[in-house]
């Protein structure tokens, strides 16, 4: 199911500081990058497919200059990048007033058990947190709990869809909460809470880890439409939310700030890159699906690069597949840092 650790781990939330985002940091129109470097990116993508024998999606482009490069345009299962978006959606109800980071929301038994995320320290009603934790939560550790009720001030996944087209993201739809992805990978009622469903089930502990550690590529739910981005449309997502003045300011600051604290995913996209690189990302995970999106700062000042890489119907073990991603977010990292 969707990487993340369990809600509790709130209670031991530490506070830090937001990233400064660069004066400069300002997206540029994309452009084609050069044939050369695409066709590398294609050929490099052809190898990593037969070893997975799964399908993978990529998109790269270089913030300051607009130059980008793709390969299988095509529609693949969000999982939890999916975050993003209802980040932004959030963040722009907060800059035109409707919400606040600092505003406070309660959090009920009824929704640990709705996500099925394990509440063991958190038993009497009474729980609050601030818009700001829960998106921390939501980004960072990619809690579901989290993001049901951002999804919630949101003002629903149609709302999220709504804010994308917007601003002009029409390759990326969102459908369901964290809630009824989960339902629908594991084939049952959207609209039922998915942990009760789960424990149901799988009613011990030892039988819902068996069950996580089986989950296989799913090719009806791969197949479906909703919840899914277009790799190329999620670069255009990542560079209005982190480098466009769409969002104020100070909600770039924040959002960059949050995404490069991500404890997830550490050998994805940051899996083979020099010590100290920093990353802005977000992961996602479900089955077949192995994701991680972000932006990568160069050195010496040779720009921001941005990234997407989505993977779908590989039953290979999930360390195979995020090698896989380190290797190609690497190469892009080698070409725009060497050139």
């Amino acid at each position: 199911m969707f990487k993340g650790k369990a809600f509790a781990g709130l209670l031991a939330l530490c506070a830090a500081p937001a990233f400064a985002t660069p004066a400069n940091l300002v997206a540029t129109v994309a452009k084609p990058a050069a044939p050369s470097f695409q066709k590398a990116l294609e050929a490099q993508v052809l190898v990593l497919e037969k070893q997975l024998n799964g399908r993978i999606g990529v998109a790269v482009r270089l913030l300051e200059t607009g130059e980008t490069a793709e390969v299988h345009a095509e529609p693949y299962p969000m999982a939890s990048t999916y975050k993003v978006a209802v980040a932004g959606a959030v963040l722009t109800k907060i800059d035109h007033g409707g919400a606040s980071l600092d505003q406070m929301i309660a959090v009920t038994q009824l929704d640990f058990d709705r996500t099925g995320e394990p509440a063991d320290h958190v038993i009497h009603p009474g729980v609050s947190l601030s818009v700001a934790n829960l998106m921390e939560l939501m980004l960072t550790q990619s809690n579901n709990t989290a993001t049901d009720k951002m999804f919630e001030l949101a003002g629903g996944p149609a709302a999220v869809t709504a804010y994308l087209r917007q601003i002009g993201i029409t390759g990326i739809r969102v459908d369901d909460n964290v809630n009824d992805v989960l339902n629908g990978y594991y084939g049952f009622p959207h609209g039922g809470p998915f942990g009760t469903t789960f424990e149901k089930l799988y009613p011990t502990p030892e039988a819902q880890l068996a069950a996580e550690a089986k989950a296989t590529p799913n090719p009806k739910w791969d197949a479906d439409p909703r919840d899914t981005a277009i790799p190329s449309a999620m670069v255009d997502l990542l560079s209005k939310q982190l480098a466009s003045p769409l969002l104020k300011e100070s909600s770039r600051v924040f959002l960059t700030g949050v995404m490069e604290r991500c404890e997830t995913g550490a050998l994805r996209i940051k899996g083979l890159l020099p010590a100290g690189t920093v990353v802005a990302h977000k992961t996602g995970t479900i089955g077949g699906t192995v994701n991680d999106v972000g932006m990568i700062t160069l050195p010496e000042a040779r720009g921001h690069l941005l990234i997407a890489v989505y993977t779908k119907g590989s039953g290979l073990p999930e360390e195979k597949r995020e090698h896989a991603i380190a290797e190609i977010a690497r190469s892009a990292f080698d070409y725009f840092t060497m050139r």
